[in-house]
């Protein structure tokens, strides 16, 4: 019975027919990067102020035709948590963008004074969490890694919340392709992405046997390249997508500061290429049922708050 906040908290990330059409808006540095060369000036130099404008836009263009977005708990929710319509859902993530560089791999850790029981508490429908991993890596960094997604995952089942786990590839430090952004590794290696999930197998297996989803990110890829993509995915049983700059940056790297043009660009844009993403979804992604127990042992009044 422990997993009733779970299949309630997936169930508000869906839409009423099952699939997950869901806005990545808690992007950090990507979003600074765009503000900056839009105005022209360096990442350091853009204002906190700037930041909270763009997702405020992005949030009021976007949220109508999703099922659910993904906040970050630092600009997001001050930004916009006001606009996030009722019937959307709201992810939460809790890793920190800056990371720990070693010279045997990467360290994951929470945003400073942010949990999952603050995301619980504040009334996220889901904690998510993006593990930086390659397989290898140092043994201790990995370890770590694995530690970082362990503990979070015990945290949500003492919760019950749903819990969204996304794994990225890196570049080494001193590497060609070193960067300590926000993104994936450009020159990361297929293998790699396989290996890194085939080590998290026992995590694939608990989802198939307990009737989880799974959906493809985006990963800031061109809209026609990601629908392309998308097709496999929802051939292989994927539910749905969790899609940010492939949507909006656009709109804010051509246009910010000035807000109605930004505004503009997201109706005209923005809204076509989440609308497209959404007809694909509707047609050929799976769909997902909350699965609740039978509750066959209940048999008078109390057992269930007791069972609980």
């Amino acid at each position: 019975m422990r997993t009733i906040g779970k299949n309630r908290g997936i169930a508000r990330l869906a839409d009423a027919d099952g699939h997950f059409r869901m806005v990545a808006l808690d992007q950090r540095p990507p979003l600074f990067d765009a503000i900056a060369q839009a105005k022209g000036i360096t990442r350091d130099q853009v204002e906190y102020a700037d930041v909270t404008a763009a997702k405020r836009l992005l949030v009021e263009g976007l949220s109508p035709h999703c099922s659910s977005m993904l906040f970050d708990p630092n600009f997001a929710v001050p930004a916009a948590i006001d606009l996030l319509p009722a019937r959307c859902g709201l992810i939460m993530t809790l890793e920190e963008h800056r990371v720990e560089e070693t010279s045997g791999g990467r360290k994951s850790r929470a945003i400073a004074n942010w949990s999952v029981e603050k995301i619980r508490a504040i009334g996220g429908d889901a904690v998510k969490v993006l593990a930086w991993y390659r397989p290898d890596a140092d043994s201790g960094v990995n370890e770590h890694q694995k530690r970082f997604v362990r503990e979070i995952g015990e945290e949500c089942a003492h919760h019950d919340i749903p819990y969204v786990l996304e794994l990225l590839v890196y570049p080494f430090l001193g590497s060609a392709n070193h960067t300590a952004d926000y993104v994936e590794s450009p020159g990361k290696l297929p293998g790699l992405v396989i290996d890194s999930v085939r080590e998290f197998d026992a995590i694939g297996a608990i989802c198939r046997e307990r009737n989880i989803p799974w959906v493809l990110l985006s990963g800031g890829a061109a809209p026609e390249k990601f629908e392309r993509v998308l097709e496999f995915a929802y051939a292989a049983g994927a539910g749905g997508f969790l899609a940010g700059r492939t949507i909006w940056l656009d709109a804010v790297r051509k246009h910010f500061p000035d807000r109605a043009a930004v505004a503009a660009s997201l109706r005209k844009d923005g809204v076509a290429v989440l609308e497209s993403l959404n007809a694909l979804t509707k047609a050929k992604g799976s769909r997902w049922k909350a699965r609740f127990p039978a509750f066959a042992e209940i048999k008078q009044e109390g057992d269930f708050a007791r069972a609980y």
